[in-house]
C-alpha cells in the first residue's frame, strides 16, 4: 500500500506511458504474462511509439522489469 491507496488501484491509475496514456497495471500484466525485456512489453502493449519515442516510459518500463526480477511484486 502507498500513501493507505490499494496497489491494484494505483496500477490502475498510473499512467507508465504518458503519450499513449498506458497504465502500470497493463506493463506488469505484460511482464507476468513474459515480455522480459522493454521491447518485448512495447510490443506486447504499445508503449515506446508515442511522440516522445519511448524516452519517458522506457526507463520506468526497464524499472518495472527490474522490480520483478527482484521480487518487489509479483
Amino acid at each position: 500500500m502507498e500513501n493507505g491507496l490499494n496497489e491494484e488501484i494505483l496500477d490502475k491509475l498510473t499512467k507508465v506511458c504518458l503519450c499513449k496514456a498506458i497504465p502500470r497495471k497493463r506493463m506488469k500484466d505484460a511482464i507476468r504474462a513474459g515480455a522480459d525485456t522493454v521491447d518485448k512489453v512495447n510490443r506486447e502493449v504499445g508503449s515506446g511509439t508515442g511522440g516522445c519515442g519511448g524516452k519517458r516510459c522506457g526507463p520506468k518500463i526497464a524499472a518495472l522489469l527490474e522490480g520483478y526480477r527482484n521480487g518487489e511484486w509479483v
